[in-house]
């Protein structure tokens, strides 16, 4: 028998110092990102109460060395929290983010759709798809306008309005709105 029989299993490997290492610095990194968030933007991400705090006094802290501490006092929080879904709801807010770019141009396409020729059945789909739509005629009104204003080729307003709209939906879908 040798000494590699024991680790059989790709669990029973233990990690090492430097995969660790790079784990810390992660969630380092991550505690970065969230705190260039706005405070809007950091009450919609999903956290414990102790990490909350720590970002609160993070706006407290002035000096660069103590910052760098308080850092590593939230990466090690970090390593508690459900550190992938806060990654990926921080990728939400990043306008270049491979996953904002994604869910952006989606809405972009839903709001093309609710516009264009076949603007009944898409809505339909897209209420069979989001039944937690609550003001439906808001959002007949915002479509009734927003072809008009591209029937027209005049200004945007209410196209923005109806993408402002689908994408408040989307984020109340994904947990990132109040």
């Amino acid at each position: 028998m040798t000494d590699f029989d024991q680790f059989d299993n790709e669990e029973e490997i233990p990690k090492s110092k430097t995969q660790i290492k790079r784990e810390v610095e992660a969630l380092q990194d991550l505690g970065k990102k969230l705190l260039e968030l706005s405070k809007n933007q950091l009450k919609k991400v999903a956290m414990s109460e102790t990490l909350r705090e720590a970002f609160v006094e993070a706006d407290r802290i002035k000096q660069r060395e103590a910052m760098r501490r308080h850092l590593q006092y939230i990466g090690r929080i970090m390593r508690t929290e459900d550190h992938e879904a806060i990654a990926k709801q921080v990728a939400l807010f990043d306008t270049s983010s491979a996953a904002y770019n994604k869910l952006f141009q989606q809405l972009e396409q839903k709001r093309d759709a609710l516009i264009g020729e076949h603007s009944k059945q898409a809505l339909s789909d897209y209420l069979d798809q989001n039944p937690e739509i609550e003001d439906i005629q808001q959002l007949r009104q915002l479509i009734r306008l927003s072809q008009k204003e591209a029937a027209q080729g005049t200004k945007t307003s209410h196209r923005k309005k109806l993408f402002r709209f689908l994408r408040e939906a989307e984020e109340r879908r994904l947990g990132l709105h109040e």
